[in-house]
């Protein structure tokens, strides 16, 4: 009893400490897992925020474009008189939503403009000292951003010479699109080339610096009208520790927009969370390992008590008692270890399955309601109702992989069915969208009555497998291709997948359709050996062509 007491303190003090260790380890693990992951969600936001900035400059260039052979701008500039174009441009802007639409006379002098109606007007003022006239009017089209003289709002002037040599300008300023971003979250800035901040969701950050300015930078900017001339720029604290940054450039020459987050409660969850996680797992573990030895010890008391009153009986029963006990044993723990084996690899297996196969899905969920999200802002309902039927078509199908590896691991046959071949190769290219947004695809025109025998669920892993390996292999490349051939007989349907990449190493084809066979660092090594699995059952087959360049692999289905 005394060796038991010490084995207990002692078990269960060396549990607790490693218990603490894992726990610490896996909180690590966890926070460093949910920074990467933040920091990707974050540089694809900024894209995103990008991508609406430039569209809405975009549609504002078009303005002046429309506007420069206009015949009421060509009236006003021979001075036939400027009302039909005052009403003109007073329109235009209230549509739009442009700030201010104005003509310039080749001299300088507006001569008409969309505020003409305000104690504001711009007509009747000369910008000759503006540098998007100046450049408008020698080179054709400039833009500017500045600080307005009479509203003494700043915005993004777009200007363009029209055919009688006057200037057409549109004022485009961003209270919408800052707005916009404030909702979504984070701080969003755009800074020029400078690093002079123009437009941000945080209005005190507009005209602070988001790096050091040179004195003759500065001067120059208050100059040209783009900072105002009593400011003294601040510098934005540089954002680090519990602070994520993304920037990336815009359409507009020298923009840069940057999106901050703040990062360290999602860490500090996610650590706690597999902190516990980890705690309650080993804790569980030490306490069926206790059950299991008091049991244990519980039954060897027992068979001793049992083998004492044999051995008064019979010395040879007792023998052949012991040696039955011994072999019954060890076969019980063959049993029990193999049994044990066999969940642990089917176990593996079905979650390495499930992670591989909801990955793409779950990926691309996330963009559908982020791009959701930013429509929702800009009222496009209908967009944003493509998008949820995107959303619930991706979770049906996470629903049926789920569905189906729960059918694998109780050994039940697939459904093989005709079905077409265009609809299962249009679902795997859904679930790729933003995979292969960068990839030029070469596919043939696919006859909408070509149906082969398999599973539409299963035949879309294959293609989502094969699709997302070539688009990984051609990461970095300048001419990113992956080319789709389909070939049919009467008797089968050959579906080939081909990309322009640098193919196959040599030490990996030799074992390519093994488990964990893979090139790339963050790759599981599945993916072909579940997708040959998949064209076994559907009575097909999956092989690699090594004589095409690049990397192409073809799929073999029966004909329906």
């Amino acid at each position: 009893m005394a060796d038991d007491s010490r084995f207990s303190w002692r078990f269960w003090a060396i549990t607790a400490l490693l218990a603490l260790v894992v726990a610490i380890g896996a909180g690590w693990v966890s926070g460093v897992r949910t920074r990467q992951t933040l920091a990707v969600t974050t540089a694809t936001s900024a894209q995103l925020r990008a991508t609406l900035l430039d569209s809405e400059i975009a549609r504002f260039r078009l303005l002046p474009l429309a506007l420069e052979d206009d015949r009421d701008v060509a009236a006003a500039l021979a001075g036939e008189g400027a009302a039909p174009l005052n009403r003109k441009l007073e329109a235009l802007a209230r549509t739009t939503g442009a700030a201010a639409i104005y003509l310039i006379a080749p001299g300088g002098i507006t001569l008409a403009s969309s505020n003409w109606r305000t104690p504001r007007s711009f007509v009747g003022s000369d910008y000759r000292f503006r540098r998007y006239f100046r450049e408008a009017s020698s080179r054709g089209e400039a833009s500017q951003y500045a600080l307005g003289t009479v509203s003494r709002h700043s915005g993004l002037y777009l200007a363009r010479r029209t055919g009688s040599g006057g200037v057409i300008v549109v004022k485009l300023e961003f209270d919408a699109i800052e707005a916009a971003w404030r909702r979504a979250g984070g701080d969003t800035f755009v800074s020029d080339a400078a690093g002079l901040v123009l437009v941000s969701s945080n209005p005190d950050w507009r005209f602070a610096a988001a790096k050091p300015i040179p004195p003759a930078t500065l001067a120059w900017l208050r100059r040209e009208a783009a900072l105002p001339a009593d400011a003294a720029p601040v510098l934005l604290p540089p954002a680090e520790g519990a602070m994520l940054e993304a920037s990336v450039p815009t359409r507009q020459p020298g923009w840069y927009l940057s999106l901050r987050r703040p990062v360290a409660e999602a860490v500090w969850v996610a650590q706690r969370t597999a902190g516990v996680a980890a705690l309650c797992a080993v804790l569980a573990l030490a306490a069926l390992f206790w059950g299991f030895r008091q049991r244990a010890t519980l039954l060897r008391r027992r068979t001793a008590e049992l083998e004492a009153a044999v051995v008064e009986r019979t010395a040879a029963l007792r023998r052949e008692i012991e040696e039955r006990a011994a072999i019954e044993s060890r076969a019980a723990e063959l049993r029990e270890g193999l049994r044990q084996a066999n969940r642990l690899a089917t176990l593996g297996q079905v979650t390495a399955s499930v992670a591989h196969e909801t990955a793409q899905p779950v990926a691309a969920i996330r963009t559908y309601a982020e791009n959701s999200m930013i429509l929702l802002d800009r009222a496009a309902l209908g967009q944003v109702r493509e998008n949820l039927e995107s959303i619930r078509r991706l979770s049906d199908r996470i629903g049926a992989v789920t569905a189906q590896l729960r059918g694998f691991s109780r050994r039940q046959p697939g459904d093989i069915r005709p079905l077409l071949l265009e609809e299962a190769l249009d679902g795997a290219l859904l679930i790729l969208k933003e995979q292969l947004r960068a990839v030029r695809l070469a596919r043939p025109a696919i006859a909408p009555s070509l149906l082969v025998l398999g599973g539409r669920v299963r035949l879309e892993q294959v293609f989502v497998n094969l699709l997302q390996n070539a688009a990984e292999a051609l990461a970095g490349r300048a001419d990113p291709t992956i080319t789709i051939g389909v070939a049919a007989d009467a008797d089968a349907v050959r579906v080939r997948i081909g990309d322009n990449g640098p193919g196959i190493a040599p030490e990996i084809a030799a074992r390519l359709f093994t488990p964990f066979a893979t090139s790339r660092s963050n790759g599981l090594g599945l993916g072909l050996v579940i997708a040959s699995d998949i064209m076994t059952d559907l009575g097909g087959s999956l092989r690699w062509l090594p004589d095409e360049a690049g990397a192409c692999f073809e799929l073999e289905l029966r004909r329906a």
